[in-house]
Protein backbone atom coordinates (compact mmCIF):
# COMPACT_ATOMS: atom_id res chain seq x y z
CA UNK A 1 0.00 0.00 0.00
CA UNK A 2 1.26 3.45 -0.85
CA UNK A 3 0.09 7.04 -0.95
CA UNK A 4 -0.19 9.59 -3.74
CA UNK A 5 0.22 13.37 -3.86
CA UNK A 6 -2.61 14.93 -5.85
CA UNK A 7 -2.35 17.88 -8.21
CA UNK A 8 -3.50 21.12 -6.53
CA UNK A 9 -6.53 21.66 -8.76
CA UNK A 10 -8.55 22.88 -5.76
CA UNK A 11 -7.58 24.23 -2.30
CA UNK A 12 -8.72 20.95 -0.74
CA UNK A 13 -6.51 18.90 -3.06
CA UNK A 14 -3.41 21.06 -2.56
CA UNK A 15 -2.19 19.44 0.66
CA UNK A 16 -4.04 16.15 0.39
CA UNK A 17 -2.05 12.93 0.51
CA UNK A 18 -4.44 10.18 -0.54
CA UNK A 19 -4.24 6.41 -0.06
CA UNK A 20 -3.74 4.08 -3.01
CA UNK A 21 -6.00 1.05 -3.11
CA UNK A 22 -3.74 -1.21 -5.19
CA UNK A 23 -4.14 -4.17 -2.85
CA UNK A 24 -7.95 -4.02 -2.81
CA UNK A 25 -9.39 -6.64 -5.20
CA UNK A 26 -13.16 -5.96 -5.01
CA UNK A 27 -15.53 -3.20 -3.95
CA UNK A 28 -18.56 -5.36 -3.06
CA UNK A 29 -18.64 -7.15 0.31
CA UNK A 30 -20.20 -10.57 0.83
CA UNK A 31 -23.86 -9.92 1.63
CA UNK A 32 -24.14 -12.69 4.25
CA UNK A 33 -21.23 -11.16 6.19
CA UNK A 34 -22.63 -7.61 6.31
CA UNK A 35 -25.36 -6.02 8.37
CA UNK A 36 -26.85 -2.58 8.95
CA UNK A 37 -25.01 -0.06 11.06
CA UNK A 38 -26.89 2.69 12.87
CA UNK A 39 -25.14 5.83 14.08
CA UNK A 40 -25.41 7.19 17.62
CA UNK A 41 -24.13 10.70 16.92
CA UNK A 42 -22.30 10.48 20.24
CA UNK A 43 -25.58 10.16 22.20
CA UNK A 44 -26.46 7.56 24.81
CA UNK A 45 -29.82 5.82 25.19
CA UNK A 46 -31.26 8.89 26.92
CA UNK A 47 -30.37 11.06 23.93
CA UNK A 48 -27.71 12.98 25.82
CA UNK A 49 -24.36 13.71 24.20
CA UNK A 50 -21.71 11.63 25.95
CA UNK A 51 -19.05 11.86 23.23
CA UNK A 52 -18.30 15.18 21.61
CA UNK A 53 -17.45 15.84 17.96
CA UNK A 54 -19.39 12.89 16.54
CA UNK A 55 -22.19 12.97 13.99
CA UNK A 56 -23.09 12.86 10.31
CA UNK A 57 -20.86 10.90 7.99
CA UNK A 58 -21.54 8.62 5.07
CA UNK A 59 -23.85 5.64 5.43
CA UNK A 60 -21.96 2.40 6.08
CA UNK A 61 -22.49 -1.34 6.15
CA UNK A 62 -20.83 -3.26 8.97
CA UNK A 63 -18.59 -6.16 7.94
CA UNK A 64 -18.69 -8.98 10.51
CA UNK A 65 -15.05 -9.67 11.40
CA UNK A 66 -13.82 -12.93 12.92
CA UNK A 67 -11.62 -11.68 15.76
CA UNK A 68 -11.73 -15.03 17.59
CA UNK A 69 -10.31 -17.20 14.79
CA UNK A 70 -12.03 -20.14 16.50
CA UNK A 71 -12.37 -22.34 13.42
CA UNK A 72 -9.48 -24.60 14.36
CA UNK A 73 -7.29 -26.78 12.14
CA UNK A 74 -9.25 -26.11 8.94
CA UNK A 75 -7.21 -24.45 6.19
CA UNK A 76 -8.64 -21.39 4.48
CA UNK A 77 -7.74 -19.71 1.21
CA UNK A 78 -7.70 -15.92 0.84
CA UNK A 79 -10.28 -14.96 -1.79
CA UNK A 80 -10.26 -11.15 -1.68
CA UNK A 81 -8.61 -8.19 0.03
CA UNK A 82 -11.25 -5.51 0.71
CA UNK A 83 -11.66 -1.98 2.01
CA UNK A 84 -13.62 -1.64 5.25
CA UNK A 85 -15.05 1.81 6.05
CA UNK A 86 -15.32 0.90 9.74
CA UNK A 87 -11.58 0.44 10.35
CA UNK A 88 -8.22 1.65 9.09
CA UNK A 89 -6.77 -1.76 8.17
CA UNK A 90 -7.88 -3.78 5.17
CA UNK A 91 -9.89 -6.98 5.60
CA UNK A 92 -9.44 -10.37 3.92
CA UNK A 93 -12.16 -12.82 2.93
CA UNK A 94 -11.29 -16.41 3.84
CA UNK A 95 -12.94 -19.42 2.21
CA UNK A 96 -12.55 -22.47 4.46
CA UNK A 97 -12.22 -26.00 3.16
CA UNK A 98 -15.69 -26.86 4.52
CA UNK A 99 -17.30 -24.06 2.50
CA UNK A 100 -17.72 -21.39 5.20
CA UNK A 101 -16.56 -17.83 4.57
CA UNK A 102 -15.31 -15.32 7.12
CA UNK A 103 -13.66 -11.91 7.20
CA UNK A 104 -10.45 -11.31 9.14
CA UNK A 105 -8.20 -8.28 9.52
CA UNK A 106 -5.76 -8.60 6.64
CA UNK A 107 -2.12 -8.93 7.69
CA UNK A 108 0.46 -6.97 5.73
CA UNK A 109 1.81 -8.82 2.65
CA UNK A 110 -1.05 -11.34 2.67
CA UNK A 111 -2.32 -11.77 -0.89
CA UNK A 112 -5.12 -13.52 -2.75
CA UNK A 113 -4.50 -17.27 -3.06
CA UNK A 114 -2.53 -17.62 0.17
CA UNK A 115 -3.56 -20.29 2.65
CA UNK A 116 -3.91 -19.60 6.39
CA UNK A 117 -4.96 -21.70 9.36
CA UNK A 118 -5.90 -21.29 13.01
CA UNK A 119 -4.28 -23.91 15.22
CA UNK A 120 -2.84 -24.48 18.68
CA UNK A 121 0.56 -25.43 17.27
CA UNK A 122 1.77 -24.90 13.73
CA UNK A 123 4.03 -22.93 11.47
CA UNK A 124 4.35 -19.22 12.35
CA UNK A 125 3.48 -18.02 8.82
CA UNK A 126 1.85 -14.66 8.07
CA UNK A 127 -1.90 -14.82 8.65
CA UNK A 128 -1.88 -17.95 10.80
CA UNK A 129 -3.55 -17.69 14.22
CA UNK A 130 -1.81 -19.58 17.01
CA UNK A 131 -1.64 -19.86 20.76
CA UNK A 132 1.17 -17.54 21.81
CA UNK A 133 2.83 -20.24 23.92
CA UNK A 134 3.48 -22.14 20.65
CA UNK A 135 5.20 -19.22 18.90
CA UNK A 136 8.96 -18.72 18.95
CA UNK A 137 10.20 -15.74 20.95
CA UNK A 138 10.63 -12.64 18.83
CA UNK A 139 7.56 -13.31 16.66
CA UNK A 140 5.70 -10.25 15.37
CA UNK A 141 1.96 -10.51 16.02
CA UNK A 142 -1.34 -8.60 15.91
CA UNK A 143 -5.02 -9.16 16.84
CA UNK A 144 -3.97 -10.30 20.31
CA UNK A 145 -6.35 -11.78 22.86
CA UNK A 146 -6.26 -10.72 26.51
CA UNK A 147 -8.56 -13.50 27.67
CA UNK A 148 -8.65 -16.96 26.03
CA UNK A 149 -11.59 -17.26 23.65
CA UNK A 150 -12.69 -13.62 23.91
CA UNK A 151 -11.21 -12.59 20.59
CA UNK A 152 -8.43 -10.22 19.61
CA UNK A 153 -8.45 -6.83 21.32
CA UNK A 154 -4.93 -5.43 20.83
CA UNK A 155 -3.12 -4.32 17.65
CA UNK A 156 -6.05 -4.23 15.25
CA UNK A 157 -5.62 -0.83 13.54
CA UNK A 158 -3.60 -0.14 10.39
CA UNK A 159 0.12 -0.83 10.50
CA UNK A 160 0.27 -1.89 14.14
CA UNK A 161 2.40 -4.78 15.34
CA UNK A 162 3.51 -6.20 18.68
CA UNK A 163 6.42 -8.49 19.46
CA UNK A 164 6.44 -11.51 21.72
CA UNK A 165 9.76 -11.14 23.54
CA UNK A 166 9.77 -13.97 26.11
CA UNK A 167 7.90 -17.04 27.36
CA UNK A 168 7.44 -18.66 30.76
CA UNK A 169 5.41 -21.65 31.95
CA UNK A 170 2.06 -19.84 32.03
CA UNK A 171 2.57 -16.37 30.54
CA UNK A 172 4.23 -14.78 27.53
CA UNK A 173 5.72 -11.30 27.56
CA UNK A 174 4.58 -9.01 24.75
CA UNK A 175 5.94 -5.60 23.75
CA UNK A 176 3.07 -3.46 22.46
CA UNK A 177 3.28 -0.62 19.90
CA UNK A 178 3.01 1.97 22.69
CA UNK A 179 6.20 0.64 24.25
CA UNK A 180 4.36 -1.05 27.11
CA UNK A 181 5.59 -4.53 28.01
CA UNK A 182 3.00 -6.79 29.61
CA UNK A 183 2.36 -10.43 30.42
CA UNK A 184 -0.49 -12.29 28.70
CA UNK A 185 -1.66 -15.88 29.19
CA UNK A 186 0.12 -18.22 26.78
CA UNK A 187 -3.17 -19.89 25.83
CA UNK A 188 -4.42 -16.63 24.26
CA UNK A 189 -4.39 -16.55 20.48
CA UNK A 190 -2.75 -13.99 18.20
CA UNK A 191 -2.22 -13.66 14.45
CA UNK A 192 1.24 -13.74 12.91
CA UNK A 193 2.50 -10.58 11.17
CA UNK A 194 1.67 -6.88 11.17
CA UNK A 195 -1.69 -5.43 10.15
CA UNK A 196 -2.17 -4.15 6.62
CA UNK A 197 -2.27 -0.56 5.30
CA UNK A 198 0.89 0.66 7.11
CA UNK A 199 0.89 3.95 5.17
CA UNK A 200 -2.43 5.01 6.68
CA UNK A 201 -0.57 7.37 9.03
CA UNK A 202 1.06 9.17 6.08
CA UNK A 203 -2.27 10.31 4.63
CA UNK A 204 -3.53 13.88 4.95
CA UNK A 205 -7.25 14.67 4.98
CA UNK A 206 -6.84 17.89 2.97
CA UNK A 207 -10.10 19.65 3.89
CA UNK A 208 -12.65 19.84 6.68
CA UNK A 209 -15.39 18.35 4.51
CA UNK A 210 -13.61 15.03 4.27
CA UNK A 211 -13.61 14.80 8.07
CA UNK A 212 -17.36 15.38 8.00
CA UNK A 213 -17.76 12.48 5.56
CA UNK A 214 -16.02 10.31 8.16
CA UNK A 215 -18.46 11.40 10.86
CA UNK A 216 -16.15 13.85 12.66
CA UNK A 217 -17.56 17.24 13.62
CA UNK A 218 -15.50 20.40 14.30
CA UNK A 219 -13.37 20.76 17.41
CA UNK A 220 -13.46 24.03 19.34
CA UNK A 221 -10.60 24.89 21.72
CA UNK A 222 -11.52 25.58 25.34
CA UNK A 223 -9.48 28.81 25.51
CA UNK A 224 -11.69 30.50 22.91
CA UNK A 225 -14.90 29.69 24.82
CA UNK A 226 -16.60 31.76 27.48
CA UNK A 227 -16.08 31.01 31.19
CA UNK A 228 -19.59 29.55 31.41
CA UNK A 229 -18.68 26.96 28.75
CA UNK A 230 -15.19 25.88 29.77
CA UNK A 231 -12.81 26.26 32.76
CA UNK A 232 -10.13 27.61 30.40
CA UNK A 233 -12.44 30.14 28.73
CA UNK A 234 -12.75 33.88 29.19
CA UNK A 235 -10.14 36.55 29.82
CA UNK A 236 -9.12 39.63 27.90
CA UNK A 237 -7.40 39.12 24.57
CA UNK A 238 -5.58 35.86 23.91
CA UNK A 239 -5.55 34.49 27.45
CA UNK A 240 -3.56 31.28 27.93
CA UNK A 241 -6.40 29.62 29.79
CA UNK A 242 -4.53 28.31 32.84
CA UNK A 243 -3.92 24.64 33.50
CA UNK A 244 -5.12 22.26 30.78
CA UNK A 245 -8.50 20.89 31.81
CA UNK A 246 -11.53 19.19 30.34
CA UNK A 247 -14.87 21.05 30.27
CA UNK A 248 -15.73 19.25 33.53
CA UNK A 249 -12.57 20.31 35.36
CA UNK A 250 -10.53 17.13 35.02
CA UNK A 251 -6.80 17.68 34.58
CA UNK A 252 -5.53 16.83 31.11
CA UNK A 253 -2.33 16.56 29.07
CA UNK A 254 -0.01 14.65 31.31
CA UNK A 255 -1.78 14.03 34.60
CA UNK A 256 -1.91 10.32 35.36
CA UNK A 257 -5.50 9.15 35.67
CA UNK A 258 -5.05 5.36 35.82
CA UNK A 259 -6.45 3.70 38.95
CA UNK A 260 -3.48 2.54 41.04
CA UNK A 261 -5.50 -0.39 42.38
CA UNK A 262 -6.43 -1.72 38.93
CA UNK A 263 -6.11 -5.50 38.94
CA UNK A 264 -4.38 -5.71 35.57
CA UNK A 265 -1.47 -3.54 36.77
CA UNK A 266 0.35 -6.60 38.05
CA UNK A 267 0.65 -7.89 34.48
CA UNK A 268 2.42 -4.75 33.24
CA UNK A 269 6.17 -5.30 33.26
CA UNK A 270 7.04 -1.83 31.95
CA UNK A 271 4.77 1.16 31.39
CA UNK A 272 4.46 2.73 27.97
CA UNK A 273 6.76 5.53 26.87
CA UNK A 274 5.59 8.96 27.96
CA UNK A 275 6.62 12.40 26.72
CA UNK A 276 9.19 14.09 28.93
CA UNK A 277 8.06 17.41 30.37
Amino acid sequence: MATKQLKPTTPGQRHRIAPVFDEVTTDKPVKSLTKGLSKSGGRNRHGRMTMRRRGGGHKRKYRVIDFKRDKRDIPAKVQTIEYDPNRTARIALLAYADGEKRYIIAPNKLSVGDTVISTETGQPDVGNAMAMKSMPAGTFIHNIELQPGKGGQLCRSAGTVAQMVAKSDKYVTVKLPSGEVRMILGTCFATIGATSNPDHFNTTIGKAGRSRWLGRRPKVRGVVMNPVDHPMGGGEGKASGGHPRSPWGQSAKGKKTRNRKKLSSKYIVRRRKTKKA
